[in-house]
């Protein structure tokens, strides 16, 4: 008999087991991240370098090494490794048992070829590696040896953006009709709305210019913080209604770093939502064409430099940046402390335009300023220096232009305006990387470099600085190279950017905002050391 009631009882308590565990099964559903950004998103390592790219490799592949807060690397596909006395040869001993997506394991000969073809295609991140990296051997299956053409002191550190792929997923998915020979297309098109990685996400649906949704993977051999999200979303906007509509809703976890000052003031108004303030060392510069009339003339340049309001830049405009001290920001290894401050000097300005070969021909040459169209704040800083050069009878042109576009006409020096604004992080925690990305001729043709200067001296200076193993003696040269930058004034550095992210601090804990920044751009958007609770909502 109580047999029999213990069945009845069950039976009837089923449908209310099965909707609990259904409603828990629901929550675990909706538990998704999604952040605004402003488009490319690019999924090929060996293609993107910007923001919201590096955030995507962070979280669809894996690394040699992984950062640490404290600007250092730690252990990650990579246990261990050695290196030579002259730094020419390093061995990485790797972890087994890292899966890719689709199930096979990442091997020595995955990150040999991945070596391989960020070199060859020689985009993104391929300048670190291009030139410096003579081969890639595979040892074994877990240990591959990378031979360097000279020593390269950073080598270590760079390997944060080293993203490996799957060799074989790649290869199938390689189109004939390429400009790599026999590699064809080096199945770049493939990885447009794909991945070949093994880090905690892989793609599961991406729209070109929409969106990018991943899924977490399940045989991630790493770490995933207490509820960590199921799903991630990249969606490209950063068009102000939308984000703020979207974080109301609740339907958008965090938002891109390029709202206006009026934008972040009325998210900050949403009940949850807090302003995360963040400093990766990015600078906002004026990048200027020195191979383009009349900014090819240094003294032009500098009457530029010093007749721009820096001061209402960065109280007005962008609150709470700080007026750069050139290329490199002063937390950053390398660093010169004795780049001067950019000020508004307009007496200063004038000495110098009137030395400029172009100072009784200011009407003949107009300068032309092309400003982001996804960051409303630039147009303002472009309309304040176009008040500002006209004070020294400098005539001007403002001109909105998307991002995507931007990028196209900076590849190419006949089509480069005078003028493009643009904010541009270290890719790794050292000076070299901002002086390479910015003044090395090999970096020129991308959206990092609208100067143009294709000097070979400063590559050479650049190339001995980087080789250099010593580390203070490294650093020594860093500071040499900026006083030549200082001289050569080949740009206007406004200032360093104050970082600032709306986000849902209600119901996410993001390590970012609790002093565990990692000082390396879109590493603190990996979604696996972030959780999400959808019940505090």
């Amino acid at each position: 008999m109580k047999k029999v009631l213990f069945v009845v009882i069950m039976l009837l308590l089923l449908p209310a087991l099965t909707l609990f565990a259904g409603s828990d099964e629901a929550e675990k559903q909706v538990s998704e991240l999604r952040v605004t950004f402003a488009w490319p998103t690019y999924l090929d390592p060996a293609v993107g370098s910007d923001f919201s790219s590096s955030s995507s490799f962070v979280n669809l592949y894996d690394t040699m090494v992984y950062p640490t807060p404290e600007g250092g690397v730690k252990v990650n596909v990579a246990e261990r490794w050695d290196t030579t006395a002259d730094g020419l040869t390093w061995t990485f001993h790797l972890r087994k048992g890292v899966k890719f997506h689709d199930g096979t394991e990442l091997t020595a000969e995955d990150v040999a070829f991945t070596m391989d073809r960020i070199t060859q295609i020689g985009e993104g991140y391929g300048y670190m590696f291009s030139g410096k990296v003579e081969s890639a051997d595979v040892v074994d299956n877990y240990t591959v040896r990378f031979n360097l053409s000279e020593p390269y002191g950073p080598f270590l550190i760079t390997l944060v953006r080293l993203y490996i792929l799957n060799k074989d997923l790649v290869m199938a998915n390689i189109k004939a009709d390429g400009t790599y020979g026999d590699m064809g297309d080096y199945a770049k098109e493939w990885l447009l709305t794909n991945d070949a990685g093994s880090g905690p996400y892989k793609v599961k649906d991406a729209r070109l210019e929409e969106y990018v949704l991943m899924e977490k993977f399940d045989d991630y051999w790493g770490y995933f913080a207490h509820n960590a999200p199921d799903s991630v979303k990249f969606i490209g906007t950063t068009e102000a209604v939308t984000v703020r509509t979207m974080m109301s809703r609740q339907e958008l976890e965090i938002g891109d770093q390029w709202q206006s000052v009026e934008a972040l003031n009325s998210l900050d108004n949403i009940e949850g939502v807090e302003i995360a303030t963040m400093s990766y060392g990015t600078v906002f510069s004026f990048m200027m064409h020195t191979r383009k009339p009349p900014t090819d003339d240094v003294h032009f340049r500098r009457a530029l430099a010093y007749a721009l309001d820096y001061q209402t830049v960065v109280d007005k405009i962008f609150p709470g940046a700080i007026i750069a001290q050139g290329p490199v920001s002063p937390g950053y290894p390398g660093h010169w402390s004795g780049f001067p401050t950019s000020e508004l000097n307009l007496d200063k300005a004038m000495a110098e335009l009137k030395k400029s070969k172009y100072y009784n021909q200011l009407d003949e040459y107009p300068v032309e300023i092309h400003w982001i169209a996804e960051v409303p704040d630039e147009e303002k800083v472009a309309l304040l220096a176009l008040s500002n050069f006209s004070d020294i009878g400098i005539k001007v042109s403002v001109v909105k232009v998307p991002w995507l576009s931007v990028v196209e006409e900076m590849g190419n020096q006949e089509q480069s305006p005078n003028i493009v604004t643009v904010f541009v992080a270290p890719h790794y925690p050292e000076a070299g990387s901002m002086l390479s990305s910015r003044y090395h001729s090999s970096s020129a043709p991308t959206w990092e470099q609208n100067e143009w200067l294709l000097d070979s001296d400063m590559d050479n200076k650049l190339d001995d600085a980087i080789a250099t193993i010593d580390m203070d003696e490294r650093y020594e040269k860093y500071e040499a190279i900026q006083k030549t930058i200082n001289d050569l004034q080949p740009s206007l550095h406004l200032f360093e950017q104050a970082q600032k992210h709306p986000y849902q601090a209600s119901y996410i804990d993001w390590p970012a905002t609790t002093g565990e920044k990692i000082p390396v751009m879109g590493y603190d958007f990996a979604a696996n050391l972030i959780s999400v609770y959808p019940e505090r909502k």
